[in-house]
């Protein structure tokens, strides 16, 4: 018979359904009989014994929240009936053993890759577009349309077709439900067979804000140039917006010294006119585009992979199947030598210890301290705090408080030790697991986990969500079958065996691997790739849960 509920801990004294469970049901699990108060939806919990106001609710062997009425044994966690609640942390000394999983499976295995003069290794090869202001943002969507659309990279062409189709049965009084969208669908035709695509990083910056958020974003976008999976750049500039040209230079020089690939620099104030403009952007790009043509994929070990670890629209059993698989994963991916990035810091709120804990010295631990106190300062300092990070959907699903989301979220990376705390932009130098400084905000977390130096991103999702990225590749974890089933158009890998009993949790991290190597040698492409799923925002570290 298929398990109905599961306790994640043995310390914990919650009780999570694994299926939807009616009041009145006595349910039997370790020995022990529950009779059930309320309605227990799926990915929900129940309490484990009766509770007093201001009791210690445990999960995931953790604090996460404390009572705030007389609670039955058998009713419903609710946001009525408890609240957000962690311990406090600090540096306890240094606890550096680890037992690293089996890693026999994949030694000596290679991926196919984009190799840099650096020593990096890229998992695409992307042409990328950057505007150092907002203005420039109409340029660039008039660029990529011309060159989506002539060099095979638009992914509207279908709905274009479609839209001239429904036109064309309007103005013959024909019956519009009989135009097929499937029909319309056209193959892209690519002259550039070894560039992945043409990326483009609109945003609102550059100017008008004060001058560390243009300082933060010359940091940003110097990072997406010296990407690995990026061939060639061309940036666009107004001319006279706080983010000067030398400063973006000047930053991507102080990122890397022999930076060294084709750039190609536009300001609109020098030019003729906006047409002389884009038409010399274009052309320029265009034999940039025929040179990083020349790259092609050669084998590299998997130590080269830097795998950034994410999730969103999370769900109950999000800490339960697709991030300890996620989690797995990524402890595969050290053993191997290579390199994870764990971020979203408000959802790492009440498991900093354990990370701490695990930190390789002291300085990597006190950084950490450091950068999760001053964040969460800031958030409370507007009336905000880390306590208001679930989102609506989140509760709805099952996650009641922040400390019950940070407690699965931080499944993500594993166990291995912590050998670095990065703040925000700043590049991932040291084999292994990597925290890194970034919002929970999905978009602003990609956006900061690539500019760390992400080649892959394993985006675990429990309600479904569509981000990806411009340059970095973004693989969509489901929690759950049901979600495969409804949005496999954005789903790449189910984790709903995991809850059904069909599968381990080392089997699906076994897996995961399997296709992080496969996306990584252009074998397969995530859907958020072939949606041109690019989503770009940068952070000016005021206050973003």
């Amino acid at each position: 018979m298929k398990q109905r509920v599961l306790k994640v801990h043995p310390g914990d004294n919650v009780i999570v359904a694994l299926a939807n469970l009616s009041k009145g049901e006595t349910i039997t699990f370790n020995g022990a009989d529950y009779l059930l108060k309320d309605d227990i939806g799926a990915k929900h919990k129940f309490f484990e014994h009766d509770m007093k106001p201001g009791d210690e609710v445990i999960m995931y062997g953790v604090l996460v929240g404390t009572a705030q009425k007389d609670i039955a044994a058998g009713s419903r966690m609710t946001t009525e009936n408890i609240a957000h609640a962690t311990q406090s942390y600090s540096f306890r000394g240094i606890k550096p053993e680890w037992s690293a999983p089996d890693v026999s499976k994949f030694a000596g295995r290679t991926f196919n890759g984009y190799h840099r003069k650096d020593g990096r290794v890229g998992t695409a090869n992307y042409w990328l577009f950057i505007p150092t202001v907002f203005c420039e943002n109409r340029n660039l969507d008039v660029i990529r349309e011309a060159m989506h659309n002539e060099l095979g990279y638009a992914v509207t062409a279908k709905y274009k077709t479609y839209t001239r189709q429904l036109l064309d049965a309007y103005t013959k009084g024909e019956d519009l439900s009989n135009i097929d969208l499937a029909a319309s669908a056209m193959v892209a035709n690519r002259p550039f067979k070894n560039v992945d695509g043409i990326k483009f990083l609109n945003h609102q910056g550059g100017c008008g804000g004060t001058r560390q958020d243009a300082g933060i974003l010359g940091k940003l976008l110097a990072a997406y140039a010296d990407h690995p999976n990026v061939g060639g750049i061309t940036v666009m500039s107004l001319g006279c917006q706080n983010l000067q040209v030398q400063d973006f230079i000047k930053e991507l020089k102080d990122r890397n010294p022999d930076f060294d690939k084709p750039l190609y620099v536009f300001e609109q104030q020098q030019s003729q006119s906006e047409e002389q403009l884009i038409a010399e952007a274009i052309r320029k790009t265009f034999v940039g585009l025929a040179e990083i043509n020349k790259f092609e994929r050669k084998p590299a070990p998997l130590d080269k992979l830097c795998i950034g670890v994410k999730c969103g629209g999370s769900d109950g059993f999000s800490g339960i199947s697709a991030n300890p698989a996620v989690g797995y994963c990524s402890d595969l991916v050290v053993g191997l030598g290579g390199q994870v990035l764990l971020a979203e810091f408000p959802e790492l709120c009440g498991a900093e210890q354990e990370l701490i804990d695990r930190s390789v010295n002291k300085e990597t631990a006190e950084k950490f301290i450091g950068l999760m106190q001053t964040y969460s300062e800031q958030a409370e300092r507007v009336g905000s705090g880390f306590h208001m990070n679930p989102s609506p959907g989140n509760i709805k699903d099952g996650l009641i408080t922040d400390a019950i989301k940070s407690a699965g979220a931080a499944k993500k990376g594993g166990t291995s030790p912590v050998v670095d705390c990065l703040d925000y932009t700043e590049r991932a130098e040291k084999k292994g697991l990597n925290l890194v400084c970034t919002p929970g905000n999905d978009v602003e977390a990609t956006t900061g986990k690539a500019a760390s130096g992400a080649t892959l991103i394993l985006f675990t999702t429990g309600l479904g969500t569509p981000t990806g990225n411009p340059v970095c590749p973004t693989i969509k974890v489901s929690t759950n079958s049901a979600l495969t089933r409804r949005m496999g158009d954005i789903i790449d890998i189910d984790c709903g065996p995991i809850v059904e009993g069909v599968k381990t949790i080392e089997e699906m991290g076994e897996s995961i691997l399997e296709y992080c190597i496969k996306a990584a040698s252009g074998e397969v492409i995530p859907k958020a790739v072939l949606l041109n799923q690019d989503d770009f925002i940068p952070w000016k570290r005021g206050v973003s849960l």
